[in-house]
């Protein structure tokens, strides 16, 4: 049996269509430095430490890394969806998606959804994984068996637990959610 911890990276330094690839912003680097400390007294030794290859999140893997004397390995299937529209474009069509099924998405983003399970499915060892809202999404709801493409709203720094045991990946404990604000 192998654990994998899912953190969501910490907050960016700009909004999902104002930047390609922005880095942490002040308080992402706190919540980076509070999921390294919080991972810490949850991981079993040795581990592997994967990440995204964006800055944000390798930005939130660092600290852990640190801390552990552990090489980052940069994987791709664990970067955040390929949106098919251009960057302005952005914000409105990940609205659109997140009320969505995965059943009308079209084979591209199948298949990098497949790409993220496969890739968790090939763990065999404790691993953490620096990611994205809808990776963390993809896989929660795969794994529980649900069709929408949002499943839970994880925080910025936050740590979904799955396990991995004769071949299934099982939800352990979904990570923080983002705070509601009630109007």
């Amino acid at each position: 049996m192998s654990d994998i911890f899912l953190v969501r990276h910490g907050e960016a330094a700009a909004e999902w269509g104002q930047h390609e690839d922005p880095g942490l912003s002040r308080q992402g680097l706190r919540q980076a430095e509070q999921a390294a400390g919080e991972l810490l007294d949850l991981l079993p030794a040795p581990c592997q430490l994967l990440s995204s290859p964006r800055r944000r999140a390798l930005e939130t893997a660092k600290p852990l890394a640190e801390h552990l004397a552990r090489k980052i390995v940069v994987d791709r299937h664990f970067c955040e969806i390929p949106a098919p529209v251009p960057l302005e474009h952005r914000k409105p069509w990940l609205r659109a998606f997140m009320g969505q099924v995965w059943a009308d998405q079209p084979a591209t983003l199948r298949l990098w959804r497949s790409g993220i399970l496969d890739a968790l499915h090939q763990v065999s060892e404790p691993t953490v994984v620096f990611t994205h809202f809808l990776v963390i999404n993809s896989v929660v709801g795969a794994v529980q068996g649900r069709d929408e493409t949002l499943s839970f709203w994880p925080d910025n720094g936050s740590i979904t637990r799955l396990s991995l045991a004769d071949g299934a990946l099982r939800l352990v404990a979904l990570g923080r959610e983002m705070p509601t604000v009630v109007n």
